[in-house]
């Protein structure tokens, strides 16, 4: 399955984003719902909150007063830590479930509002941030969901930046106008990037590109791209990487070139290339070729092509 990494700040349009995702076919787990849905009346989640900061945090129904608890969590580290040890691992133990239960097939997106901040983007295939103006925001916050503005601007305060988010980013996704536009340019992104490349990860097949790349000129963009994808290939080789790099004409800025990122994976020998083969087509990366001891393996992503290498390394004198 495909899991596409889904956030972006408060007021953005995230939400807006997941359900259009929803509509097409995509099967959505937000982290906002997994979370309530963990300490709701019954559960184990809500008994621990109680027994760790007392009855007072319930509501008159037995439902957990949320306010009431955020009094409490927040009054101090030691207090925020116990709070999130009790909720951080139900809500991870449910996400792991309902995605285990997606078919096989799936374009899973996860709606989290925290990706960036908790540096989740290299365990996703894929990250789509939803990108709009703070001033915009706060009005949307205000207007639309009763937000007081100096609490608005003090959430946003909170999070990450904007410029984190965009480092973070696969994919950008533009929400200042209207919501006709947004809704149209994530039909193309699921037309056109998420329904390919998930068959192409599923049937391990590189994404297919033009007999001859077109020369661009040098993107600034291009070692950000370069770091998310180590940052990915890192979680999928584990030890077995000696050493992962961004080699190539795209890893000098501003030389025209092919748009092609060339990424170097050092590895101690032979046995170690085959053993990560299986790995790195599971993220993303089948093989392509092998040649004497060097081994291919290029990208899934018809959004960015890539070119893996795996070379041995030199072996001391």
């Amino acid at each position: 399955m495909l899991r596409v990494g889904l956030t972006g700040g408060m007021g953005a349009g995230k939400s807006t984003v997941a359900r259009i995702l929803s509509e097409q076919g995509a099967v959505l787990v937000d982290s906002d719902v997994i979370a309530r849905e963990v300490v709701a009346p019954g559960t184990e989640g809500l008994a621990a909150l109680v027994a760790a900061f007392g009855a007072e945090i319930l509501a008159e129904d037995g439902s957990l007063d949320r306010p009431a608890l955020a009094a409490k969590a927040f009054a101090s580290d030691e207090a925020r830590a116990t709070l999130n040890g009790i909720t951080h691992p139900l809500v991870g133990r449910r996400t792991t479930e309902l995605i285990a239960a997606a078919p096989a097939e799936a374009i899973v997106v996860q709606d989290i509002p925290l990706l960036v901040e908790n540096g989740l983007g290299p365990f996703m295939n894929l990250v789509v941030i939803v990108d709009a103006a703070e001033e915009l925001r706060i009005q949307r916050l205000v207007e639309f969901r009763g937000i007081d503005e100096a609490d608005a601007r003090a959430r946003i305060a909170a999070q990450a930046t904007d410029e984190q988010r965009r480092a973070a980013a696969d994919v950008l996704l533009d929400n200042n106008g209207a919501n006709a536009t947004i809704e149209a340019e994530v039909h193309r992104l699921w037309e056109e990037r998420l329904i390919p490349f998930e068959r192409n990860l599923r049937t391990r097949t590189p994404a297919p590109r033009p007999a001859e790349m077109p020369v661009v000129d040098g993107n600034p963009d291009w070692p950000a791209q370069a770091r998310r994808l180590i940052a990915r290939l890192h979680v999928a080789c584990g030890a077995d990487a000696q050493r992962i790099e961004h080699i190539g004409p795209t890893s000098v800025v501003g030389k025209p070139t092919e748009d092609v990122l060339d990424i170097e994976i050092t590895v101690a020998d032979a046995a170690a290339a085959e053993g990560l083969r299986n790995r790195l087509a599971d993220a993303g990366f089948p093989r392509v070729e092998t040649t004497g001891e060097e081994w291919r393996h290029a990208n899934a992503d018809p959004g960015r092509p890539v070119n893996v290498i795996l070379a041995v390394a030199d072996l001391p004198v």
